[in-house]
């Protein structure tokens, strides 16, 4: 097996995604949701949403009352041209940016200051290590289509509990793997060999590389791990913590992960007071009558 994979490209349980940059920007969604009601058309000041009939999913309907409710806001600032058409219309490339601009210039959020900096830095230094990888291996209890996902559950549940027993054999975490796991690592005996973060799925990333309770742990997870694939047991062998980066090499990192958090808030907050503002019909946006500043 070689280090850093478990199979191969064909490990459903492997992924390779490159570090987003510090500058890449974010495109932020409210995180409000959204509950038709029983009206035919969902409706922002009388303008409909969707055509009669149509049933958009909680997402779709969502992004068209954002939308919505900024063109409103954008039209109402003399910023775009009104129109009478009881549809909303979908905004092309232009109206975009004509809302973005509208919303740079009513959101502002000043950098985060140095000590602001240091204390996130001082919360979380371990997240800035470079270089850090883990020996681990696992049991994939892979979800396809028509499985019986609770059973599925019940039987990963089971094989943990048989792992995290006393008298457990050394060898039986092999064993179970090479019946019962669904990755080609399974043939391993589950062995993954030595990964990194951008070497697994996000959902085994988050687990091995950014649970703050077990960033120095080893041995078997106590519990399973749910991924876009599945199920998985994990066991950590060993850690390899890497060199720990200083505040000078990431305060430049920090600053804009903590401003573009500030933005997220204030948006989320912003898109609430127009929502509280407007009249909505066939929908509901839950708490939109939340203050833009709080």
């Amino acid at each position: 097996m070689s280090a850093g994979g478990c199979g191969g490209g064909a490990c459903q349980c492997r992924e390779t995604a490159a570090p987003v940059a510090a500058s890449t920007p974010v495109v932020i969604e409210p995180a409000a949701s959204v509950a038709p009601t029983e009206t035919s058309c969902a409706a922002i000041n009388g303008v409909a949403l969707h055509l009669p009939g149509e049933r958009p999913d909680e997402y779709s309907l969502r992004e068209l009352a954002w939308a919505e409710l900024l063109r409103q806001e954008a039209v109402a600032r003399g910023l775009l041209p009104p129109s009478e058409a009881l549809l909303a219309p979908r905004l092309g490339t232009a109206e975009q940016a004509v809302i973005q601009q509208m919303l740079d210039d009513e959101i502002e959020v000043p950098m985060p200051s140095e000590g602001e900096c240091r204390r996130y830095y001082a919360a979380r230094s371990a997240h800035f290590a470079i270089g850090r990888r883990v020996h681990a291996r696992h049991i994939l209890f892979a979800v396809t289509q028509g499985i019986n996902v609770a059973a599925l559950a019940a039987r990963a549940e089971q094989a943990l509990l048989e792992l995290r027993r006393r008298d457990a054999a050394p060898t039986r975490f092999a064993e179970l793997a090479r019946t019962l796991s669904n990755c080609p690592s399974g043939a391993e005996g589950g062995d993954l060999g030595w990964i990194g973060p951008d070497d697994c799925a996000d959902e085994l990333t988050a687990e091995l590389f950014h649970n703050s309770e077990r960033l120095d742990a080893l041995g078997l997870h106590p519990r399973l791990v749910h991924s876009r694939y599945g199920f998985h047991i994990v066991e950590v062998l060993a850690r390899d913590a890497g060199r720990r980066q200083s505040f000078e090499e990431v305060s430049p990192r920090i600053a804009v992960q903590l401003a573009q958090q500030s933005r997220a808030k204030a948006l989320h907050q912003y898109m609430q007071l127009l929502a509280g503002r407007a009249g909505l019909s066939g929908l509901v946006l839950e708490g939109a009558d939340s203050p833009l500043v709080q």
